[in-house]
């Protein structure tokens, strides 16, 4: 935990933590010990340890986690939503900043990487700006298989037909049918 690493690094005890935050020693004491769970943890705690140790509430939180992987419909929805609330440009400059693309990639988290680079490659076309070629070798790559929304899943099913799937593949959007995405809207989220 980064915590305990940075009280370490710093040669600083938990009594002195406690003193220099403002927390109640008990509750360092169950931080660094794991007993509280650090996302029910107010902002403001941890706000207050992140300011001591020098770090920022984000590496707190992110060295408290095993890595999770949530459902690809999850992750499209929360891109979808990070699109809309921040806006096209600085959600891309973002992206870009924080390499999560080649990220994902690495990791060999295919679909979500190339969801990613599906949505940075359609909102530079929709915004008229040049596709970025710092993933250049990665757009070569594509799904062995189409991934599809999970509603066009269950309507083919409900249907007996393939036909919704065939709507679907017709009607993808280019950047993400590239990839082997069906993706029709990621503006219309609620």
């Amino acid at each position: 935990m980064i915590i305990n690493d940075r009280l370490a690094e710093l040669d600083l005890s938990k009594y002195r933590l406690s003193k220099a935050s403002g927390v109640p020693q008990a509750t360092i004491n169950d931080i660094c010990n794991g007993k509280a769970d650090l996302d029910k943890c107010s902002a403001g705690t941890l706000y207050r340890i992140a300011k001591v140790l020098g770090v920022s509430i984000e590496d707190i939180l992110d060295s408290d986690k095993t890595e999770y992987r949530s459902s690809f419909e999850i992750f499209k929805s929360n891109i979808c939503h990070r699109v809309k609330d921040m806006g096209d440009t600085d959600f891309m400059l973002d992206l870009l900043q924080s390499d999560k693309i080649r990220t994902l990639f690495n990791k060999q988290w295919y679909p979500e990487a190339l969801y990613l680079l599906a949505m940075l490659d359609y909102l530079s076309r929709v915004n008229s700006l040049p596709l970025c070629t710092k993933y250049d070798d990665i757009r070569s790559r594509r799904l062995s298989k189409p991934l599809y929304p999970i509603d066009v899943l269950m309507t083919s099913e409900v249907l007996k037909s393939d036909e919704p799937m065939r709507k679907a593949e017709k009607d993808a959007i280019p950047e993400f049918r590239r990839f082997n995405i069906i993706e029709n809207e990621v503006r219309n989220v609620v």
